[in-house]
């Protein structure tokens, strides 16, 4: 292959997974290591998808005195009386859609929409994002470790029905990189590289070293735009140092964000102090829709005065606020920046 791996960081705004397969393949095939299956239906909203699963729990229910959370959702709260015995999340459902999105997946490869090379990638989000999105913050705490053991559990579950030449399972780094930057609505908290780096480890080791483990940094993307935009590379480049120590593994791919207005070296210039394995690729979310391929070729170059290798993407999913037009379109902005 010629020209810049690409990736398709989760979600893609199109109407079923099949529609995501043929599209990615023809538009992007000999470019894509791994292709998502587009999160359809509930998941398109990310962790949102989880409120109707945690609302239905029996000791967890709205905090009717609060304000909606930015997701839109009122924030839940444990009840009154609760037990630690009586906290547990059976099926989290991302092992049950991954199972039935794999048989499309399949299908592309036999039919020849998707290339025989191409791995079938699986988002995760981490346990501290669902929460801390959708559950006041004085009883997170108490949900932790249970919310962590089922979302393990679903990737075992995974792991055990995919065969692991075929996998990759992405974790979704977004409140955790919030926080980390340290201007958000996320707060900073004291201890907190300690607290991310023992939960980054159990996430990381929880996936079979034969699976693909791949990271998408984010600074979010309701409604389709960033709540923050990232100042310059720094804080990525050192969540990255951060993710790369704990997790004890090797790790295939980090992806990065790339605001549409930052055609300009100073954004890419921490990158020259990046130290990763070798073998691992940074996927850099320089391709916008909004100045096309013009302004992507533009910041391709300025990437290229800090970091020598880098495969391109989106900043973020190509699903919420976006109509099938203008996914299409964004891929094929993605198609041609990546033959060069």
């Amino acid at each position: 292959m010629t020209g810049l791996h690409v990736h398709l960081v989760g979600s893609v705004g199109l109407d079923s997974t099949q529609d995501v397969f043929a599209t990615a393949g023809k538009l992007l095939g000999e470019h894509l290591l791994r292709v998502p299956d587009g999160e359809p239906g509930g998941r398109r909203m990310w962790i949102n998808w989880q409120f109707p699963l945690l609302r239905g729990l029996s000791f967890l229910h709205p905090d009717w005195d609060a304000k909606p959370a930015v997701t839109g959702c009122l924030p839940l709260r444990i009840i009154e009386g609760t037990r630690p015995e009586d906290i547990h999340f059976g099926e989290l459902g991302y092992a049950r859609e991954a199972r039935t999105s794999y048989q499309d997946f399949l299908a592309a490869k036999q039919s020849g929409a998707l290339p025989q090379h191409v791995r079938f990638q699986v988002c995760l989000p981490t346990p501290f994002a669902v929460l801390r999105s959708l559950v006041r913050p004085q009883d997170t705490a108490a949900l932790d470790a249970a919310y962590e053991d089922a979302m393990v559990r679903e990737v075992k579950a995974i792991c055990d029905a995919i065969p692991h030449q075929d996998l990759c399972i992405q974790w979704d780094i977004c409140l955790e990189m919030l926080a980390f930057d340290g201007r958000s609505f996320v707060r900073a908290f004291p201890g907190m590289e300690a607290y991310f780096t023992e939960r980054f480890q159990r996430l990381a080791q929880a996936v079979p070293g034969d699976v693909e483990l791949g990271y998408h940094l984010c600074y979010g993307d309701l409604d389709g735009k960033h709540s923050l935009e990232p100042e310059d590379a720094a804080k990525l480049r050192d969540m990255m140092h951060l993710i790369e120590d704990a997790a004890g593994r090797p790790i295939a791919y980090f992806h990065m964000p790339v605001p549409v207005e930052r055609t300009d070296a100073a954004y890419f210039a921490p990158l020259k102090s990046l130290k990763l394995d070798p073998k691992t690729e940074v996927f850099l979310g320089l391709v916008h829709a909004k100045d096309g391929i013009e302004g992507t070729r533009k910041r391709i170059e300025a990437a290229r005065t800090a970091i020598e290798k880098f495969g391109i993407a989106s900043e973020c999913g190509l699903s919420r606020a976006r109509t099938p037009n203008f996914v299409t379109d964004s891929l094929n902005i993605h198609a041609l920046a990546a033959k060069g």
